[in-house]
């Protein structure tokens, strides 16, 4: 099995523009991730000076103590909409980066098993044990490299199970409070 120079070429253009493309997509979930941080920290910023002007307005004691407590309930809101927001942002990016490594992956797959055809097509006389023993060791990494892709779809599942419960506990919890 040779390769010609154009192969070669074609190859490394290939994963250059597959990496062009990764790269853009981590540059874009990083510049939403930016975006949120500074609409966050707007809100933070625009909301304490707000809350402190109306602390600086209490007559008394007990108005002070009810500004402050008010404010847990809109800050643990808060907290959990940008939570949500960077698990979205996190979570897609993830998952497009996902995709495009599993069709690398699959595209690597494809060849290397093709390579690894011609080579045993070739392979001398009296190798049979070898070549058994390299064939067995590559299904093994590919099963290897099969698992640990699904284990990182199941743990996406299992984090996006968690934010959804923790976003649905954050929902429930004004509402049991108005109960009492």
């Amino acid at each position: 099995m040779t390769y010609t120079a154009e192969q070669f070429v074609a190859a490394n253009k290939t994963n250059v523009d597959a990496l062009e493309g990764l790269a853009a997509q981590a540059y874009s979930g990083f510049e939403k991730l930016v975006e949120v941080n500074m609409a966050a920290s707007k809100s933070i910023l625009g909301d304490s000076f707000g809350h402190l002007q109306a602390l600086l307005g209490a007559k008394d004691a007990q108005e002070m103590l009810a500004l402050q407590t008010g404010l847990i309930k809109p800050l643990t809101e808060k907290s959990a909409a940008y939570g949500q927001q960077v698990y979205s942002l996190a979570a897609g990016t993830s998952s497009e980066l996902m995709k495009a490594f599993e069709s690398k992956a699959a595209d690597a797959k494809t060849s290397f098993s093709k390579a690894v055809d011609d080579l045993v097509k070739s392979a001398p006389a009296g190798t049979e044990t070898a070549v058994a023993a390299f064939k067995s060791a590559v299904a093994a990494g590919q099963s290897i490299i099969e698992t640990a892709q699904n284990s990182a779809k199941k743990a996406m599942e299992v984090a996006e199970f968690n934010v959804t419960e923790a976003a649905e506990v954050v929902d429930v919890a004004p509402k049991a409070s108005k109960k009492r």
